[in-house]
């Protein structure tokens, strides 16, 4: 029978909003009512909540179920925090042991067994390099914590203020993260272009656009006339997540590495979203061979437990005692979480089976994209990968704009056009351009994606591509049915927009 009267005064808070969704989902479902709720009591700025109207109550590995009994495939993983899925039985494991243990949960920044474990097999996992003279800086609970605290690092070590960072870029939401994430509007940071193929801020892409992005930043360092004194830092996350899931090419990042260490600047690699086997490699520098100076480190490193951490050489530990600190960065559970994760990955040799299975669903999905015209392209490294939506009905850029004729003042030059070399140097060009980016699509496509039980994430600077970051321990199968869905999601949202 359902409670009407008020509640004791003993009975807590949490117990009357149980009696009170009790007595609602009487007349509209457990579900509706807490949904209800939450968009009565929580802030604006909630964010996940909106695309996804669910209410999780149960998790295992790669599957949700809501609390109104549906299943979801959960290609969201808490932004790429869970690297093993929901609830994996060696993380349960090793919480459970702690608690039984009695040992101290809040123990501030003093040693424990519990810290020198998590030290020592993250320590394990570090670039060579990095890990033989690394010192480690237990930061608060979140990923802008820990940026926050490299940039307060570096430039207490040089005694520099500006930074370097890249358009596209995500760091975080507290001020000095923002400044970084181009959120806010800073002189100490200077934006460089972030090389990609597919909207290359110069126009051509591949290796000819990554060196141009290169020069540009070697040009805006060297030049006495930029306006950009000598930083204190750059940052940069090795695949851009939030920014449209864009890796980094190898070569440029090598060049990052050279530029920086030439000019005796601070190099800062954020893996928060990358690290812990994501990408195809334990972290994602690995894969060009780039030892950083400084690593943020965040999201899988916990274990699904919040934990935050700043990796960096020995010589810049410059810091005074007390000079950054933070209550919670004592994280006892966290701590155990993330050590049975780090191990887990690395000796199942999770990253590369992320690496073999991304490739192939990569692969998968290029050809979905050759059906989808609303598909502009697909890209990704390892478990993370990106689908851009694209306005396939969007006019011709070239007759639109008349870019293919002369401009203002333009001189009557004779065209050895006409010919045939020109017209497929104007057809290559314009398969080159990108359409427009289709976020109402994207949205569409997220909305089909759940009523079909698949959670994913939108992102990219308009939010039209459809993130994957599913576990690393997804079976081939389950790869086989999130793209389906994917799929069968897409074809559904296209439909209305096809002419």
């Amino acid at each position: 029978m359902a409670v009407t009267e008020p509640a004791p005064a003993a009975v807590s808070a949490a117990q009357s909003a149980a009696h009170e969704g009790a007595h609602e989902g009487s007349q509209e479902g457990a579900h509706e009512g807490i949904l209800r709720r939450q968009a009565a009591r929580e802030s604006s700025a909630r964010t996940y909540a909106r695309a996804l109207p669910i209410v999780p109550v149960r998790a295992r590995g790669l599957t949700i179920e809501g609390a109104d009994g549906q299943r979801y495939l959960d290609c969201l993983s808490g932004a790429g925090t869970l690297a093993l899925g929901h609830n994996h039985p060696v993380v349960l494991e090793a919480i459970r042991k702690v608690l039984d243990s009695g040992a101290p949960l809040h123990v501030l920044d003093l040693a424990t067994p519990v810290k020198d474990a998590f030290t020592t097999e993250l320590f394990r996992t570090l670039p060579r390099g990095l890990a033989d003279r690394a010192r480690i800086q237990f930061c608060g609970p979140a990923g802008t914590d820990a940026v926050e605290a490299a940039l307060k690092l570096v430039r207490t070590a040089t005694g520099r203020d500006g930074m370097l960072a890249f358009t596209g870029a995500y760091h975080g939401m507290t001020a000095g993260a923002l400044e970084a994430s181009g959120g806010a509007s800073d002189v100490r940071v200077a934006r460089l272009p972030y090389p990609q193929d597919y909207r290359c801020p110069f126009g051509v892409g591949g290796a000819g656009g990554a060196e141009l992005a290169a020069r540009w930043t070697e040009s805006l360092l060297d030049d006495t006339k930029s306006g950009v004194p000598q930083p204190a830092g750059m940052i940069l996350e090795p695949v851009q997540g939030e920014g449209g899931v864009i890796p980094a090419p190898d070569q440029w990042l090598r060049r990052m590495r050279a530029i920086t260490a030439a000019r005796s600047i601070p190099l800062i690699a954020d893996e928060v979203q990358t690290g812990v086997g994501r990408t195809g490699a334990f972290w994602a520098v690995e894969h060009s061979g780039v030892v950083p100076d400084v690593m943020v480190l965040s999201k899988a490193i916990g274990g699904s437990l919040p934990l935050a951490v700043v990796i960096y050489r020995d010589d810049l530990d410059v810091w005074q005692p007390g000079a950054h600190a933070g209550t919670f960065r004592g994280n006892q559970l966290a701590m155990a979480a993330g050590t049975a994760t780090l191990a887990y990955v690395r000796e199942n040799g999770l990253a590369e089976r992320a690496g073999v299975l991304g490739a192939r669903m990569l692969t998968q999905l290029r050809s979905l994209a050759a059906e989808q015209p609303c598909i502009g392209d697909v890209r990704g490294s390892g478990l993370m990968i990106g689908v851009e939506l694209v306005d396939p009905a969007a006019a011709d850029p070239f007759d639109t704009a008349g870019a293919d004729q002369p401009g203002p003042g333009a001189t009557d030059l004779p065209d050895p056009a006409g010919s045939a070399d020109h017209l497929a140097s104007v057809a290559l060009d314009r398969a080159r351009r990108p359409l427009p980016p289709a976020p109402a699509l994207a949205a569409e496509v997220q909305r089909e994606c759940l009523r079909r039980g698949l959670i994913v994430e939108l992102g990219g600077r308009h939010s039209s591509v459809v993130r994957l970051l599913p576990p690393l321990t997804i079976t081939d199968e389950q790869a086989a049915a999130i793209l389906d869905r994917l799929a069968d999601a897409i074809s559904a949202a296209a439909r209305p927009h096809r002419g």
